[in-house]
């Protein structure tokens, strides 16, 4: 057999074994120190328990002492010199787990990434968000919009931590998710700043009284969409604009071209030459709006905290019906 042959593979796998991370601890302050005496003090441990947790990693190790006894304190020894940086880079990594651990638990680090559909980005959420950043500055947060239906199947696929969802028309919550309910809201039925409904100072106003007017939708049939108001006043309005962003909404609306419906979510943003009746929907709220997380899934502490402030901006939409879960 030849010598090549002969000699040991030395990328075999190496049977490790369990190694205490207070042996490395005790091991590590022995070496800072040169001393056990001094070790032990550092430590606020006896002497004989450093000793003890040392003889244990030798043991362990079977490669030898770590440190030569001398009269006055101990010398690592080769095989303790080896050791050191290995012995340091688990107690490091171990001691950053447990910081992160902490400030995630302490909303003082991790991330957020949540999303939210496009009227909730009119005012509700950028309230949370700054009340959220100027609490918690050290989280990082990355936000998406979307329909609620993609927002549901990012929440569910694990891209996202929280989604800010609604539901149009009276409709059933999705099952398989954890819903905060965060507001009802009102609409109000955006018309020409000259329109003469107006120039009338009165009160909510019967979407009835508007059944001939063209009408201003992002759909072409009002089903599942807020004109499914029209449908319980028991017309069906004529779509003549299907527009999908709102600002493009107002500026048809304010030509002339015809009216629309806007959330209270999206009441802030309204321009100057748009006016808004308040609509009387004795069917019940227009929308339904929701935090979104998975069911079975344990939010971390940062998604707990952007709810709360969701709850706390959702104070702040003006004329919305808010019934906290």
């Amino acid at each position: 057999m030849s010598s090549m042959a002969a000699m040991p593979n030395s990328h075999a796998p190496v049977d490790v074994p369990d190694l205490s991370t207070v042996w490395l601890r005790a091991f590590l302050e022995v070496a800072r120190q040169g001393s056990f005496t001094v070790a032990a003090r550092t430590l606020g441990w006896t002497q004989s328990a450093v000793s003890r947790q040392v003889s244990s990693l030798e043991g362990a190790l079977s490669g030898g002492p770590l440190f030569d006894r001398l009269p006055r304190g101990v010398r690592l020894t080769e095989a303790g010199r080896i050791l050191v940086p290995y012995a340091q880079a688990v107690v490091e990594a171990l001691q950053g787990a447990g910081h992160e651990l902490v400030a995630l638990r302490e909303v003082a680090g991790g991330r957020l990434r949540f999303g939210a559909f496009a009227t909730a980005d009119a005012a509700l959420v950028p309230h949370a968000l700054a009340a959220f950043r100027a609490r918690h500055p050290k989280v990082a947060v990355t936000r998406e919009e979307g329909f609620t239906p993609v927002l549901l199947e990012r929440l569910t696929a694990g891209h996202l931590d929280l989604a800010v969802v609604s539901t149009t028309g009276g409709g059933i919550p999705p099952t398989g998710y954890e819903l905060r309910h965060l507001l009802d809201e009102s609409l109000y039925v955006a018309v020409p700043a000259g329109h003469p409904l107006a120039a009338v100072d009165r009160g909510p106003v019967r979407l009835g009284h508007l059944a001939d007017a063209d009408w201003i939708s992002g759909g072409s049939r009002p089903e599942g969409t807020l004109l499914d108001a029209a449908l319980r006043q028991g017309f069906r309005p004529r779509v003549a604009h299907v527009v999908g962003e709102w600002t493009a909404k107002q500026g048809y609306v304010a030509a002339g071209l015809g009216v629309t419906l806007v959330p209270a979510l999206a009441a802030e943003s309204v321009r100057p030459d748009v006016a808004l009746l308040s609509v009387l929907d004795e069917g019940g709220p227009a929308r339904a709006v929701y935090a979104a997380t998975v069911r079975g899934r344990s939010p971390a502490p940062a998604v707990e905290a952007f709810v709360g402030a969701l709850r706390e901006a959702a104070e702040r939409i003006p004329r919305a019906s808010r019934t906290m879960a």
